[in-house]
């Protein structure tokens, strides 16, 4: 079976390409970069439709994760975020449409919810995003839905929570993983924003790849949550770093994120019953993983 990448170059996209590699699938990547690994590359942008028609063409399934990922950059580009989260997504449920794809997988995102109502957060609880990124992924959800009701096209909208693991994406967006550790390598103290006990649910890019996987193997569609169940507040994470790098450089509190999430925490019981899916890893193997990987190859120059 064949199957299409959207985003396939990037921090998910190609730990995703690569387990569908070792899996049999015949893989392309639609992307800007091309990927690390020697597999069919359209070149891209996806917003050009005609373009991602052709890359679509021949797939039976399709995972979309080409997208402005960051609320960061969602709020300083909001004119980009919504031409690439939605008038993207709506380019490539139409290119699916036309060739006649089986499924699609979209990336969603725990932004769609918005602030918790009530925790453990399941697929039930009302949407309601409060930023720009959440928006356009709830937006992305809305499309594929549409395309499902209208044509038929089946789909899998998968939540990811807070994803992190080998290769994120380094920069002025990059993620708070990613900026503490950063920060133990140069021997600074750990900015957090606000009082550190905010929490977030921590998922692996492995599992996360992995409920790509059991999506395309599922007949099931809808939302899923993807995630742990476990809430780890901001303050506990620095210090499994500490413990984990065997350095411990300090902390320094600014004033909070406006718009901050205070709380989150996934229910995944529906996609550990419908998709078969259960995260393997925890968060302490996690980020052992993540903290060797960047610590002896993160080039920062």
């Amino acid at each position: 079976m064949s199957v299409l990448v959207t985003g396939g170059s990037g921090f998910i996209g190609r730990h995703v390409v690569q387990k569908l590699v070792e899996r049999g699938f015949k893989v392309r990547v639609f992307d800007l970069v091309k990927p690390s690994v020697e597999i069919p590359f359209f070149k891209g942008d996806i917003r050009d439709y005609d373009r991602i028609k052709e890359a679509v063409s021949g797939s039976d399934y399709v995972v979309h994760l080409a997208a402005i990922v960051s609320v960061a950059e969602a709020m300083e580009k909001p004119y980009d975020t919504v031409e690439i989260n939605v008038i993207g997504t709506f380019n490539v449920a139409e290119a699916c449409r036309r060739n006649g794809t089986e499924k699609l997988i979209y990336a969603s995102s725990v932004a769609v919810y918005g602030e918790p109502r009530y925790l453990p957060v399941d697929e039930e609880h009302p949407l309601n995003p409060t930023n720009v990124y959440g928006a356009t992924k709830l937006s992305g959800e809305a499309i594929i839905a549409g395309y499902h009701g209208n044509y038929g096209l089946k789909y899998t909208s998968l939540r990811f929570f807070n994803v992190y693991g080998p290769y994120m994406k380094s920069g002025p967006y990059s993620g708070v993983i990613l900026s503490f550790l950063n920060r133990i390598k140069k021997g600074m103290p750990l900015k957090i924003e606000g009082d550190g006990k905010q929490t977030r649910d921590f998922v692996y890019v492995n599992d996360v790849a992995e409920s790509i996987l059991k999506s395309i193997e599922s007949e099931e569609v809808g939302p899923f949550n993807i995630g742990t169940g476990r809430e780890l507040s901001i303050i506990e994470l620095a210090n499994l770093l500490f413990k984990i790098t065997g350095k411990e450089t300090g902390l320094s509190f600014t004033d909070p994120r406006p718009g901050d999430i205070r709380r989150s925490r996934a229910d995944i019981s529906k996609a550990r019953s419908w998709l078969r899916w259960v995260p393997k890893f925890s968060i302490e193997d996690g980020l052992r993983l993540t903290a060797e990987w960047f610590l002896e190859t993160y080039d920062h120059r």
